[in-house]
C-alpha cells in the first residue's frame, strides 16, 4: 500500500478555485436580479417568486440548449464573453416565438481545469444577455472535470423558463395558405452550422485572416453574437394576422419553419429575395458546398421569420421599422 497521500486537488479538482469564481461573479449576477428573485448565488436551488395574477391560465415555457462547436472558435480566438450571450439569446428566442415572456435562466459551465478569468468572462456574458433580455440569472453549476476536456476547453449549456397565457400561445395553428413569410436579418451564423463552417474555413484560413469579402477577420465574423429577437417578437405578436414565428437554427429556413405548419401546407421560399452576408458565400465558395447543404445547415442571413396574412403586412413592416428592423418578404405558404 502506497504511503503517498492523494488530495482532490492532486486529481485535478480545485475546490478553492470554484469558490473564488462564485465569489467573483456575485456582483455581475446580482445585476440581473429583480424583486422576484429570493435566492442569492451559492444556494442549492434558485428561488423565483412568480406573480401570475395577470394571467388567466399561465403556461410555463422552457428551453435548454448549448453553443455547439462555436466554442472551438472562441478557444482559438481566446474570446470568452460572447458565447454566454449566444446561449442566453438562443434560448430566449426559442420561447419567445411561442409567445412567452422569459423569466429566469440557469447556466452550466464545465471545464477540465478552472481558469478564473475565463470562467468570469463566460458568466459575465450570461449576465449581460440576461440583463438585456430582462431575465434573472438565478443559478448555475460550475464543474471541473479533468480528463474530460483538453486544456483550455470547456462546454456550456443553459435553460430558460418563461410564461405565456394559454390563449396567447403562438403555435402556428392559424397559419393558412397564402400567408406571407417575412424574414428578419441574422447577425451571422448565430450558433448553428459551425462544424461545417470550421471544416471548410480552417482548411484554408486562420482566425486572424481577413479575406477581402469580409469586413472583419474570420474569427470575428464567426463569433458575431447570436441575436435576441425578443424586442421584435414582443412588438409583432400583438398584431392581428401575425400567425406564427420561426427561429432559424439548425435545419435552416425550411427545416425550422415547416415545424409550425399544419399538415397539407408547404413553404415557397424565394431564395434570391435577400442578400446573403459574405461569410456564407465564403463558406460555400471555399468548400464547394452544395446549395442544398447550405440551405439545410445555415440561416443564410435570416434569423427569424414571421408568418403573417396579407392584410397585416403593412403593420408588420411599420412596427419593425420603428425599432430599426427591416422586414423582408421572402416567400409564402402554399
Amino acid at each position: 500500500m502506497s504511503d503517498k497521500k492523494f488530495t482532490y486537488k492532486d486529481s485535478g479538482v480545485d475546490i478553492e478555485a470554484g469558490e473564488e469564481l462564485v465569489s467573483s461573479i456575485k456582483d455581475v449576477v446580482k445585476e440581473t436580479h429583480n424583486k422576484n428573485v429570493l435566492s442569492n448565488i451559492g444556494g442549492f436551488g434558485g428561488l423565483f417568486s412568480a406573480d401570475f395574477s395577470s394571467y388567466e391560465e399561465p403556461v410555463l415555457v422552457s428551453s435548454v440548449d448549448g453553443v455547439g462547436t462555436k466554442l472551438i472558435v472562441a478557444f482559438k480566438c481566446k474570446i470568452y464573453d460572447t458565447v454566454g450571450q449566444d446561449l442566453v439569446n438562443h434560448c430566449v428566442n426559442d420561447i419567445a416565438v411561442c409567445g412567452a415572456k422569459p423569466l429566469f435562466f440557469l447556466d452550466y459551465f464545465s471545464t477540465g481545469k478552472l481558469e478564473q478569468q475565463v470562467g468570469f468572462n463566460v458568466v459575465k456574458g450570461f449576465a449581460k444577455a440576461c440583463k438585456e433580455n430582462g431575465v434573472a440569472l438565478i443559478g448555475g453549476e460550475t464543474a471541473e472535470m479533468p480528463d474530460i476536456y483538453k486544456q483550455g476547453e470547456f462546454d456550456l449549456a443553459g435553460t430558460v423558463v418563461g410564461v405565456v397565457d394559454r390563449k396567447k400561445l403562438i403555435t402556428g395553428s392559424n397559419i393558412k395558405e397564402g400567408d406571407l413569410l417575412i424574414g428578419f436579418k441574422s447577425t451571422g451564423l448565430h450558433t448553428n452550422g459551425y462544424s461545417l463552417a470550421r471544416k471548410v474555413l480552417f482548411s484554408k484560413f486562420d482566425v486572424n485572416d481577413s479575406p477581402g469579402e469580409l469586413e472583419k477577420n474570420v474569427g470575428e465574423e464567426l463569433l458575431h453574437i447570436h441575436k435576441s429577437y425578443l424586442p421584435l417578437i414582443s412588438k409583432l405578436k400583438v398584431i392581428e394576422g401575425v400567425n406564427g414565428f420561426s427561429h432559424i437554427t439548425g435545419g435552416g429556413i425550411e427545416g425550422n419553419t415547416k415545424r409550425i405548419l399544419l399538415e397539407g401546407l408547404k413553404l415557397s421560399v424565394d431564395w434570391n429575395s435577400w442578400q446573403r452576408p459574405p461569410i456564407f458565400n465564403l463558406i460555400q465558395d471555399t468548400g464547394n458546398v452544395p446549395e442544398e447543404d447550405m440551405r439545410a445547415t445555415f440561416n443564410l442571413g435570416i434569423g427569424l421569420i414571421a408568418v403573417c396574412s396579407n392584410n397585416s403586412l403593412n403593420d408588420v413592416k411599420r412596427t419593425a421599422s420603428e425599432i430599426g428592423e427591416e422586414a423582408i418578404e421572402i416567400g409564402k405558404v402554399v
